[in-house]
């Protein structure tokens, strides 16, 4: 089943979003990536299993976290301390290996994507 992002949007610099992606959960990693215009995608964080193993891109390790939430069939990726650079679409993508990694290459299905710009 497809994955399925929201809750992106404008924000100021220095402030804060939280992306959603409703997705089937298992036991393999699902990612949070990104692609600004005219840039590569980038892998930035992923989540495996219940337990929630977790792995982050130093581009974004200390400011972004992601979560799971089982009941709600729901990945979320919290962002913090967002910069002008953190302008991309965002995409959650499921389907990905019983291990933590973040090369989008290992991931089967991909969501349509989600708008966040930073701008004062």
């Amino acid at each position: 089943l497809q994955p399925v992002e929201s809750g992106g949007g404008l924000v100021q610099p220095g402030g804060s979003l939280i992306l959603s992606c409703a997705a089937d959960l298992d036991d393999y990693a699902i990612g949070w990536f990104r692609q600004a215009p005219g840039k590569e995608r980038e892998g930035l964080s992923c989540i495996v299993g219940s337990e929630g193993r977790t792995l982050y891109a130093d581009s974004v390790k200390g400011r972004f976290t992601i979560s799971r939430d089982d009941a709600k069939s729901t990945v979320f990726l919290k962002m913090t301390g967002l910069k002008p650079e953190d302008t991309a679409v965002y995409y959650c993508a499921t389907g990905g290996p019983p291990r933590a990694t973040l090369d989008g290459g290992e991931y089967d299905y991909w969501g349509p994507g989600t708008q966040v710009t930073v701008s004062s």
